[in-house]
């Protein structure tokens, strides 16, 4: 990706209204990505690294379309081609469903789940992060938006979709989940 690209991302992921889809979220899912690479899958680096840097180019949490936004903008920064294809990947962390047999697709959404997976206080904080972020939903709203997407997770066979990302992330992601979901004072399947 040119330098001048990157630049430009950069400014993006460093912008005020952002708690946890910042710099720092950006730096966790590529050293994910890396991680999964030298688990030995065979999957294109560069491409997902330059997904990666544009899944979340588009921040804005009172709209609904921001991946098929910073899919638009990849397509365009990055022109046909290798523009069209980190778009493809991109779209994939609408809901963290890879479409099968794209491992491209798979690491990413594994990548940026694997917060999920973090150790306890680092998982509190982005919990905290992405409450911080919707500031303007009001509490109870806010319960019920966020126990339903932790729910959508934990309803899943997996989280993860690669076998490194599952042996690494799962049984802890299932744990956080399952803690900031008691805390939203909703119910818990087990």
């Amino acid at each position: 990706m040119h330098p001048r690209i990157r630049l430009e991302l950069a400014k993006r992921w460093s912008e005020p209204h952002r708690e946890h889809h910042d710099t720092d979220h950006l730096a966790e899912v590529i050293r994910a990505v890396d991680s999964l690479a030298s688990s030995g899958l065979d999957f294109d680096v560069d491409a997902v690294h330059a997904a990666a840097w544009f899944h979340d180019a588009v921040y804005d949490v009172h709209r609904a379309d921001n991946v098929e936004r910073s899919a638009a903008l990849a397509q365009h920064w990055l022109g046909a081609g290798e523009g069209d294809r980190v778009a493809e990947i991109v779209l994939a962390t609408r809901d963290h469903v890879a479409p099968p047999g794209d491992l491209e697709a798979a690491v990413l959404c594994d990548a940026d789940l694997s917060i999920l997976g973090a150790a306890p206080d680092r998982y509190d904080r982005y919990a905290r992060a992405i409450r911080t972020e919707n500031a303007h939903v009001p509490d109870a709203e806010y319960r019920r938006l966020r126990s339903r997407v932790l729910t959508r997770y934990q309803a899943r066979p997996h989280l993860f979709v690669t076998s490194p990302a599952r042996a690494w992330w799962e049984s802890r992601a299932r744990a956080n989940t399952t803690r900031e979901l008691i805390q939203l004072g909703r119910p818990v399947a087990v």
